[in-house]
């Protein structure tokens, strides 16, 4: 009897056994592939010298691929026309590269591959993983290594090229401009760098942020930076350089003007503008007068002018005190007249220590303040008077302000008139004040300051400056109505004292004013009052 039981418990063990494995579940096909494909062999071997050949091949255990191989894969010295590199959009077991420059002789190439080799199916990198020949009998082997910083912002930009130009009877710093470097690496998505492999000499360190990675440098839309002294090697090899990398600002050069009204012109220009005057060459009535103002955001200025005439084009002269002088041509023909449109920045809230603003998208050219009301929030008239800007166009209300207040500025039928006679109809601009304690202040105090006067910015986490001021000697600074919120503190050094930032020249060796930030945000409350001290290393 215990005999047949046993049986019947086993069937029973074994029927479970099969159901189970029966029930229907995910394959979960083992764990997950973080293994990078792994270099097997290359041909010709990986070091060779004495190398002539058209054609690498380099060899992997697995399948792979090369993702954004554009930005990833760094040859130097750079060749044009530059190498075919495949597979790229396929898989294969191996990457080919074929050469369709000839290469130099007695040179050391270096193609480093970043981290574009991945495996076919997970996509994990073999990271870095370079390939060196050599022309000659023996390969070079000095290197240099550095940070890329950047002159403005806290964070440097990512895939910053940084070159060795060779310093021979043929260099001059002019070749930045039109002949790629002997040697190149690139940060990638780090700010360090190496370059490996290089031969002895003098050399011109350079960082580019190359935007059409041409390793050219082009000052219209590339940053720049480089390191003062000439770099010998292998004198140099065991110093860590630091390239602070900054945009040029163009030669001022003005462009062409466009009619975009019966009575307005945009001349766009490059550079700085620095006072640039235009004359009118063409034939013009009698009654001829021009207004001018710049654009708030673009390098432009607004030339308007009155009264209208009929001309086919125009033709302006432009020039400034730094001798530059253009004469440009305009088309001209009657368009439709321009109507006044009043607007401010001033959104909702005024803070205390700011005036009310408003502009005109057509130059200001008088105002009647009999003709102007401010009431606050019992609707009782407030005393103010209008300050007009007709450099900047636009009018700043003064007046004194009270806590929790609501006002409404009413400018009533012809109280603006613009240059080209325009008035307004009825408009209405309604803000308000905050509460002080809605507020919060930063007391400010720098130490070890080496040299005044230096600008000191709050700045919030995009790096706009909210607020600034001046020190030209030991002091503490009041950053005060700051909304709550979290803020940055950085300082320029003003070396020229023209109250502003200046940055850097390549040609003329000029470095851009140095910037120190400090390294912790201050969290800032409504009410409160922190006391931060800043030590200037």
């Amino acid at each position: 009897m215990s005999k047949r039981l046993n049986m019947v418990l086993l069937t029973l063990i074994l029927l479970i056994l099969v159901v189970n494995c029966a029930k229907k579940g995910s394959i979960t096909g083992g764990a997950k592939d973080e293994t990078p494909p792994v270099f097997v062999k290359a041909l010709p071997p990986n070091f060779s010298t004495n190398f002539d050949k058209k054609e690498i091949r380099i060899y992997f255990d697995e399948y792979i691929k090369l993702n954004d191989a554009q930005k990833q894969i760094i040859i130097s010295p750079p060749m044009d026309p530059k190498p075919t590199i495949t597979p790229l959009g396929t898989a294969s077991k191996y990457i080919k590269i074929k050469f369709l420059d000839t290469l130099l002789e007695n040179t050391t190439y270096s193609i480093n591959f970043g981290e574009s080799i991945v495996d076919n199916n997970e996509e994990n990198p073999n990271p870095f993983f370079r390939y060196v020949f050599s022309t000659g009998d023996f390969l070079d082997s000095l290197s240099i290594k550095g940070t890329i910083t950047d002159s403005y912002q806290k964070k440097a930009d990512s895939y910053v090229t940084v070159a060795l130009y060779e310093i021979d009877e043929n260099y001059s710093d002019s070749l930045v401009y039109k002949t790629v470097p002997r040697y190149i690496t690139n940060t990638l998505d780090s700010i360090a760098f190496s370059l490996q492999n290089l031969k002895e000499g003098k050399f011109k360190l350079i960082a580019l942020k190359d935007v059409s990675n041409n390793y050219l440098y082009e000052p219209k839309q590339d940053k720049i930076g480089f390191y003062e002294e000439i770099i010998t090697l292998p004198e140099d090899t065991a110093k860590v350089f630091n390239l602070n990398i900054f945009k040029e600002i163009l030669d001022f050069k003005a462009l062409t003007p466009k009619q975009v009204s019966k009575n307005e012109f945009l001349l766009p220009y490059e550079g700085v503008l620095d006072s640039m005057k235009v004359k009118m060459l063409s034939d013009t009535p009698d009654d001829y007068s021009f207004q001018i103002f710049p654009d708030k955001e673009k390098d432009t200025l607004h030339y308007w002018f009155r009264p209208f005439f009929e001309a086919d084009s125009l033709i302006f002269e432009v020039s400034n005190s730094k001798k530059y002088r253009d004469t440009l041509v305009a088309r001209f023909k009657d368009q439709y007249k321009d109507s006044l449109i009043l607007t401010s920045s001033v959104r909702s809230n005024l803070k205390f220590n700011k005036n009310f603003t408003f502009s005109a998208n057509t130059p200001l050219d008088s105002i009647n303040e009999n003709l102007i009301s401010l009431t606050d929030q019992d609707t009782l008239d407030i005393p103010f008077s209008i300050a007009l800007d007709k450099a900047k166009n636009e009018a700043q209300l003064v007046f004194e302000k009270t806590e929790s207040n609501a006002y409404s500025l009413k400018l009533f039928p012809d109280a603006i008139k613009d240059f080209i006679g325009n008035v307004n109809d009825t408009v209405q601009f309604n803000f308000r004040t905050k509460k002080i304690i809605d507020y919060g202040t930063i007391f400010l105090t720098l130490q070890n300051v080496k040299t005044y006067p230096v600008i000191v910015q709050v700045t919030n986490d995009k790096e706009e400056v909210v607020s600034e001021k001046i020190a030209k000697s030991e002091e503490t600074l009041v950053f005060d109505y700051l909304n709550p919120g979290e803020y940055f503190i950085r300082v320029i050094f003003d070396q020229n004292n023209n109250g502003k930032w200046d940055t850097g020249n390549f040609l003329q060796s000029i470095q851009p004013e140095e910037i120190r930030y400090f390294l912790e945000p201050i969290e800032l409350r409504a009410n409160w009052e922190i006391k931060q001290t800043f030590t200037l290393e």
